[in-house]
């Protein structure tokens, strides 16, 4: 397993924000990723970064699809391959009809649809083709005076999609057109709905899970022997995910927790949250939850969280560690980057000792 960070600041220290991912390429960390939503874009952060690093890939954690024109997005993904000498990751997803609607002022219509097309798009611009397309969403050029031009940038064809997506469809959607995917709300026992949907998309073009980087949300890294001292820091983000994070009609993180069979949880979390009850809907959540979404505890605890992932086929693990200080976040990321070490070892081993056992 690989291991990835977020990069986004606390309030607005950016810079304490980039000397963690300086420091965290130093000890190994493989990938950065931004963050979109409704503050701080994916993009401007990335170019920074481009010019602090040198081998940390770095990815759009997530460009909102809606929020630029395909064409804009593959400017942007051809600039920032440019600038990093090739180690740009283009995530994508579709947001939500709260930020759309309410953010952009973009209906949120047709998602999988504007997906299929954006993606079509930013391939065409970045292996450098004409722009000349026919969509049920986009045309280019439009009629009249538009021309369908050649990109002037050079082209950079293998930079690689990642579609962060919940829903069945959507995942599907992930398997058939993606390199990777952006995983939240994601509990490892219960890969298969998740990956099963990734699998079957990817099977009607010819490919298989095995062509995918399955990259999963791992929540925060935090070691003590004080479990339940860690525990109660992290109910407020579940009650946020599942009660603010979209509207009554559409939370897809909450739909997600449903699939994997916390429903009733789900449904009075979110409806304590929406009708105010803040301090009780977080009350609601259970540590059980906490520790499915965390690697916290003891390292043996970490350890055996680090297994379960393994086990279920994820390639890489996106984590946020613990800490007072900068000093406390990086020992805490070193100790998590020691103990998947361990874990992929266990691994090797146990193949190899497959491998040389007498076959009858």
């Amino acid at each position: 397993m690989k291991l990835a960070i977020t990069v986004a600041p606390s309030g607005d220290d950016w810079q304490a924000a980039f000397t963690y991912a300086v420091e965290a390429e130093r000890l190994g960390i493989d990938m950065a990723w931004s963050v979109e939503m409704w503050g701080y874009d994916g993009a401007t952060p990335l170019a920074y970064l481009a010019a602090k690093t040198t081998r940390l890939r770095l990815g759009t954690g997530i460009m909102q699809i809606d929020a630029r024109t395909p064409a804009m997005t593959a400017m942007t993904a051809l600039s920032l391959a440019a600038l990093s000498n090739n180690r740009f990751m283009l995530g994508l997803g579709v947001s939500g009809p709260q930020v759309m609607e309410g953010w952009h002022g973009v209906r949120f219509a047709r998602p999988l649809q504007r997906t299929r097309e954006t993606i079509d798009i930013v391939r065409m611009v970045t292996r450098g083709e004409r722009l000349s397309y026919s969509g049920e969403i986009y045309t280019l050029p439009l009629p009249g005076e538009g021309k369908a031009l050649v990109p002037m940038a050079r082209s950079q064809a293998d930079i690689p999609i990642y579609l962060a997506t919940l829903g069945p469809k959507s995942l599907e959607l992930t398997g058939e057109l993606a390199d990777g995917w952006l995983g939240t709300s994601f509990i490892p026992e219960h890969a298969s709905l998740f990956f099963d949907h990734i699998a079957a998309g990817a099977a009607r073009v010819g490919r298989s899970l095995a062509d995918f980087d399955l990259q999963v949300a791992a929540g925060v890294v935090a070691f003590s022997d004080d479990v339940e001292r860690l525990i109660a820091p992290r109910k407020p983000g579940l009650a946020f995910t599942l009660g603010a994070m979209g509207s009554r009609q559409h939370n897809f993180y909450n739909d997600a927790f449903c699939r994997m069979g916390y429903a009733d949880i789900a449904h009075e979390v979110q409806d304590l949250w929406l009708k105010g009850d803040r301090q009780v809907a977080v009350a609601r959540i259970p540590d059980d939850l906490v520790l499915k979404t965390n690697l916290i505890g003891t390292e043996d605890m970490v350890r055996e969280r680090l297994r379960v992932y393994q086990a279920a086929g994820v390639n890489t693990l996106r984590v946020g560690s613990e800490g007072a200080t900068l000093d406390e976040r990086l020992a805490t990321l070193g100790r998590l980057i020691e103990l998947v070490r361990e874990v992929e070892g266990e691994s090797a081993a146990d193949q190899d000792a497959t491998f040389r056992q007498p076959h009858p």
